[in-house]
């Protein structure tokens, strides 16, 4: 276990279910702050104890990160030193979007139906991110606005 303080970001379908927007996920993504080596080494026997993949993935290793995300990152739970957090759902919605996988889609979705993110600063903090989108070159930044534009349509 982790020494000092520490946050888990929970990315994903793990913030899916968690929400009830949808039954099941293939996966967990996370992302640690700070990196902690003894949480890391956990991973392994933690996988295999859940029967379920563990992935250190967050939005912004697939988009730019937008401004206060750790801000508007709601709180789960907190065990001893150790906070579990929602990756902010702006930010995940955004990375949602650019994938563009049906699944993601329909968790975009339903973060708009849920009122968790509200189209309007979804737009806003898409523009404030776009000027910084050549710093991933796997994503075509005219692509991902028409994306944003259909699903806030």
């Amino acid at each position: 276990m982790a020494s000092g303080h520490t946050r888990i970001y929970l990315t994903g379908g793990a913030s899916a279910v968690l929400e009830g927007w949808r039954e099941s996920t293939i996966d967990v993504d996370l992302r640690f702050e700070p990196d902690v080596d003894a949480l890391l080494r956990e991973l392994p026997a933690l996988k295999n104890d859940l029967g379920v993949n563990i992935e250190l993935a967050s939005p912004p290793d697939f988009i730019p990160e937008l401004p206060g995300w750790r801000d508007r990152s709601p709180f789960v739970f907190r065990e001893g030193n150790l906070d579990v957090h929602h990756f902010d759902f702006y930010s995940q919605a955004l990375s949602k979007i650019e994938r563009g996988f049906r699944q993601d889609l329909d968790d975009v979705a339903s973060m708009l139906a849920s009122g968790v993110v509200e189209p309007t600063r979804l737009r806003e903090l898409y523009n404030e991110i776009e000027s910084e989108l050549y710093r991933y070159p796997a994503v075509d930044p005219a692509a991902f606005r028409r994306r944003v534009d259909v699903a806030l349509s």
